[in-house]
């Protein structure tokens, strides 16, 4: 059995402790500025000095325009951006960038207030999803988001996008009172379900001298529509075998193939607590201490609801040899049985900072720390109905897996007009996955007994980066830059029952690249920017991709052998700015070797069998174009923004499924698109109307899914949202609105959220 928690904690507490000491403080002679929040997002904005497109959404511009009841919500209209958020709570919700799809999580980068949210312990769209729940919607000041791997202070994970999600800090008693409320209306199938969502939550901050402090809290109480169905294939003759049960729909599968749909599974009840605390303390005039500390607790139970009947005794039917519409289906107790689970969550962040500056000179220190204390899935294993109350089944164990990083970065500037900005950093982190399943004689109530599956193991990553933005004219600035990174994992332990493996103790892997960037930018005129950016970005194995075992809801296993994968990305953009807004047009290119990508093919055990598994295709390519702009006052009083992506983004070379050359890369569609526009017919109320489009998805790397919309599909979507934003007096906000107005039933693998209502109301102090 693998070692519950790696034993090295401390010893990165220490370190953390060690650097925070050993920072200088920086001279008293120049104060931070009097707005805590804008003085931080300077400073870091200063310290990376991003050299890639951009795009940005605040706090003014969320509560006018999106129905939020999630922070994740606040990026669906961001140019090129997708989250597959399924349902209010969805705690696996990854995101995808115009060259990298869904289940590339590792592939983007999610900061709040620098801490990372990234879950970079795998590269999937399940447990590797980013952490939002650690931010609300009701603290963020703004969100900014840099497109491609061209800014030598973040690591290779930034190939698609990083998103930085800054908070506000107050300078003053400040408390707020939030509530909203959303009402699904599902249909599909047999499932006719009224689905509400609620969501409760508060902040109350002060500053008390050289200390403010934040406290804000979050209740969320979600029911959701079925994530997924049990479906059979459909036999090609007749059959009177069986017990006679009637039920069921005739469809297809993704590939094509004649099924019946025998129910809905997944069906998700989900309660969520959040508290979290921020403290900043102004140490001197040019010091600033920030603690944030946050826990985050997770209940949720899912069920199932068949839609076949015993046609003798009207009972339900779930499992077994049963004969429907005379056709005779063998129904795995599975089928069902392996969607009735209960998840409980309670999981701790907390990251300390240390920042200053003087005259020219910005630094910050900053460590995280993220810990997985409980983390228990129960899943049934039993045939339904008996097995729904009890009975054997599996006990998932994520506990012990976590993550802990540090940076230390500052910024230079060679004189008052910024001829040359030198920034450096030196960063470490260490990311721990301890995945146990265990054998119980009663999912509901049972203890772990003997162990079923084991995936366990770590990665230790250490850089250092530079960058200088060099003023060669004051038209025209070039910015070169490196990162060189260390990379190890070592720990690796795997261990199933069925498939047989091991128990294995997996051999360390190391790796050492330099990832060049450089960018010039020339400003054409006093609105006009051109700006041609390259980067390279080596992006390693993550643990849950080396050593990870899954087994549901598609078998996969661990590949302890992977090779980092190498993007090679540019960017050519032009972009108009003034002040009704601006326009930016993007001509981007990526091309990726030994991309890590998860294929379906045969496992390595006797008797042979099909599983999902993590390899290194030879090579990816991406391209295209993306045109974005926001326009104030198009007519008076109606701003608009919107965006169009096209992207062809195909697999290249795969010599282990030479099939899938030429195809579209999973979940990267050719086409994205979003249009906001609002009307504010009076200063108190704004109406907007906003619609987000992909085109068709696939999710094979051979684009063999032909048909997208069924269960396990990818279709195209096309979507309007309405909000109506109210002032009813200066101190309450009322808002109203309907996402998905024209019902579009589609599926992103799982089906996703069908006509809703909402409904939010907002009490400041």
């Amino acid at each position: 059995m693998p070692p519950s928690h790696p034993a090295t904690r401390p010893v990165r507490a220490a370190a953390l402790a060690a650097v925070l000491a050993a920072a200088a403080p920086a001279s008293a002679d120049t104060p931070l500025a009097d707005d805590i929040l804008i003085t931080a997002q300077r400073r870091q904005a200063t310290i990376e000095n991003a050299p890639g497109s951009t795009a940005s959404v605040d706090a003014t511009t969320i509560a006018t325009t999106i129905n939020a009841i999630n922070v994740e919500d606040t990026l669906k209209y961001l140019p090129s951006l997708v989250v597959r958020k399924r349902h209010i709570g969805d705690s696996q919700a990854p995101l995808a960038t115009r060259t990298s799809g869904l289940g590339a999580s590792a592939r983007s980068l999610i900061y709040a207030d620098g801490a990372i949210l990234s879950a970079l312990v795998g590269n999937n769209n399940t447990s590797a999803s980013p952490r939002w729940n650690l931010v609300s919607t009701e603290e963020i000041a703004r969100i900014d988001v840099l497109y491609g791997p061209f800014a030598a202070a973040y690591p290779g994970n930034s190939i698609g996008a990083v998103v930085n999600i800054t908070t506000r800090l107050p300078d003053r008693l400040e408390a707020t009172v939030d509530a909203g409320v959303n009402v699904q209306q599902f249909d599909l199938y047999s499932t006719h379900r009224t689905l509400p969502s609620v969501q409760a939550g508060g902040t109350l901050g002060d500053r008390f001298g050289p200390l403010a402090l934040f406290v804000s809290v979050d209740h969320v109480d979600s029911r959701a529509q079925p994530l997924g169905f049990a479906t059979a294939t459909r036999p090609a003759m007749p059959s009177a075998a069986g017990t006679p049960t009637t039920g069921g729909f005739d469809d297809l599968n993704r590939t094509g193939a004649a099924i019946r749909v025998l129910g809905a599974t997944g069906i998700e009840h989900q309660v969520q607590d959040r508290i979290k605390l921020k403290a900043a303390l102004d140490v001197s005039p040019a010091l600033r201490l920030t603690y944030v500390g946050s826990l985050f607790l997770n209940a949720d139970d899912a069920g199932v609801e068949t839609y076949l009947t015993d046609a003798a005794t009207g009972a339900p039917a779930y499992a077994g040899t049963l004969n429907i519409a005379s056709r005779s289906y063998t129904v795995a107790s599975s089928a069902f049985a392996g969607q009735v689970y209960r998840i409980d969550q309670r999981q701790w962040s907390h990251s300390l900072a240390l920042a200053g500056g003087a005259g020219r000179f910005d630094w910050q220190v900053i460590g995280t720390d993220y810990i997985v204390d409980r983390d228990r899935q129960r899943t049934a294993n039993t045939a339904l109905p008996a097995g729904a109350d009890g009975g054997p089944g599996f006990i998932t164990n994520l506990a012990g897996t976590g993550w802990q990083t540090v940076d230390a970065k500052a910024a230079w500037r060679s004189d008052d007009a910024a001829t040359h900005t030198l920034s450096a950093g030196l960063h470490a982190d260490w990311f721990q996955l301890a995945s146990n399943r265990f054998n119980t004689d009663n999912f509901r109530r049972g203890g772990e007994g003997s162990l079923n599956l084991v995936g366990s193991g770590r990665t230790r990553t250490y850089a250092v980066w530079a960058q200088d933005a060099w003023k060669l004219t004051p038209a025209v600035t070039l910015t070169l830059g490196g990162r060189y990174e260390w990379w190890r994992a070592s720990g690796g332990v795997n261990f199933a029952q069925s498939p047989p493996i091991g128990p294995v103790v997996e051999p360390p892997l190391a790796s050492d690249h330099v990832s060049p960037k450089a960018a010039l930018a020339w400003a054409v005129g006093p609105h006009l920017t051109a700006r041609l950016s390259f980067g390279e970005a080596w992006r390693f194995p993550t643990v849950g991709e080396l050593y990870q075992i899954v087994t549901s809801p598609v078998a996969a296993v661990p590949n302890p052998n992977l090779c980092p994968e190498h993007a090679r990305s540019g960017e050519l953009a032009l972009e108009h700015q003034d002040a009704h807004g601006t326009f930016r047009l993007s001509l981007f290119d990526e091309v990726i070797d030994d991309a890590l990508i998860s294929q379906t093919g045969s496992l390595p055990v006797t008797p042979v069998q099909v599983g999902t598994f993590v390899q290194n295709v030879d090579r990816t390519r991406a391209r295209g174009v993306e045109v974005a702009g926001t326009r104030t006052d198009v007519v008076r009083r109606v701003d608009l923004t919107g965006s169009v992506t096209y992207a062809d983004a195909i697999t290249s070379k795969d010599t282990a499924f030479p099939a899938a050359a030429g195809h579209l890369l999973p979940s990267v569609p050719h086409w994205k698109a979003t249009l906001v526009g609002t009307y504010r017919p009076t200063d108190a109320v704004a109406l907007t109307a906003a619609a987000r489009y992909a085109s068709r998805n696939y999710g094979s790397l051979d684009n063999s899914d032909v048909v997208g919309n069924t269960y396990q599909g990818f279709d195209r979507y096309f979507v309007v949202d309405l909000r109506a934003e109210v002032h009813v007096t200066p101190h309450v906000d009322l808002g109203l609105g309907i996402d998905n107005v024209g019902n579009d039933k589609y599926f992103l693998f799982h089906p996703f959220p069908q006509r809703s209502f909402a409904a939010d109301v907002k009490v400041r102090l």
